[in-house]
């Protein structure tokens, strides 16, 4: 027994040995929760000193990264280009589909704009114009638009603000963003030709029966312009208009027109009667003192020359005011 006892000894002995020569495989404890903690910290530092770099040496800012499930950014909502969108949204394609008529006005104006600038869209560009401008007509009130009379500026100055994008020169528009001298243009100039749509052409020859009629010959082209404009409809015996003609622009009161420039296209023509027209840049149609008194004259010096003058039309807008219908200038 004593000597089996040693053998086991011995052998332990040996195990332990042979064991102990062989370098035991490295384990890696499991990360402590304060280790997770100084890496957070450490990974924060990083990018507060990378951003504090950047600013001090005046590089460009990093491009700014999307989600693209949610579409946002850290700054600002992502906004999909035209290209992007569903083509049944597109401006273009929903003109071919279903005619310039089912468009809104920001669709049209889209169109003709063509391509939006870095951070928008041709859609949010032309809603931006045209709410700066306050509509395609405006909403100027007696002279003065809301935004002037909300800075103060009541003393008619021209305002930007409510002005009206067809009223808009090119360098109203080259002053917002993203619109150059060629979308200026492109814009001016499909409203010249709508201007120019409506107007009388040399084979129309419409009927006058009330102020209404001129309003809707005249209308388009005159009630948006950013001058006073005078013109004069020649007509028949059947009063139909075989003219008009313009002979004024500028600020139309008896100190600045001749009457006899009125009355020469009539004298030319060898026209019975005409109708007096005239715009108000205001978008005030109302008659002033000045109206009454060039009306006055006309009608004076055209019964010295046996022509009949039917009316003088004031344009503001889409409205007009007849003087006839309002006794200005006609009659003792």
């Amino acid at each position: 027994m004593a000597s089996g006892c040693g053998a086991a000894e011995a052998r332990l002995v040996w195990d332990q040995e042979v064991a102990g020569s062989i370098p035991a495989t490295p384990t890696t404890p499991p990360p402590s929760p304060q280790r997770e903690t100084d890496r957070a910290h450490e990974a924060l530092t990083y990018k507060n000193i990378r951003s504090i770099m950047f600013a001090q040496s005046g590089a460009p800012p990093l491009p700014v990264s999307v989600n693209p499930m949610t579409e946002q950014s850290n700054n600002h909502a992502y906004i999909p280009l035209i290209r992007d969108m569903p083509k049944g949204e597109r401006p273009r394609e929903r003109l071919i589909q279903h005619g310039p008529s089912a468009l809104s006005v920001t669709e049209l104006v889209a169109i003709l704009l063509r391509t939006g600038v870095t951070g928008e869209n041709v859609l949010s560009m032309s809603n931006r114009l045209l709410s700066y401008f306050g509509g395609l007509a405006g909403d100027t009130i007696g002279g003065v638009a809301d935004g002037a009379r909300e800075n103060g500026q009541q003393d008619g100055q021209r305002n930007l603000v409510g002005l009206g994008l067809v009223r808009a020169s090119i360098a109203d528009l080259c002053e917002q963003k993203g619109v150059s001298e060629a979308k200026a243009c492109q814009l001016l100039a499909a409203f010249e030709l709508g201007r120019r749509a409506v107007s009388i052409g040399p084979i129309d020859r419409p009927i006058i029966n009330n102020p209404r009629d001129v309003l809707n010959i005249l209308g388009a082209d005159m009630g948006f312009r950013d001058q006073e404009h005078l013109r004069v409809l020649l007509l028949s015996m059947k009063s139909e208009v075989t003219g008009i003609h313009e002979i004024y622009k500028g600020t139309v009161n008896a100190a600045h027109v001749r009457v006899a420039e009125v009355l020469r296209p009539a004298v030319r023509e060898n026209c019975p009667s005409i109708i007096v027209v005239h715009n108000h840049p205001s978008g005030d149609p109302t008659p002033s003192g000045p109206d009454i008194l060039i009306t006055r004259q006309i009608g004076q010096a055209a019964q010295m020359m046996d022509i009949e003058l039917l009316d003088h039309i004031i344009i503001a807008g889409q409205d007009c005011v007849s003087m006839k219908n309002k006794g200005l200038g006609f009659g003792s």
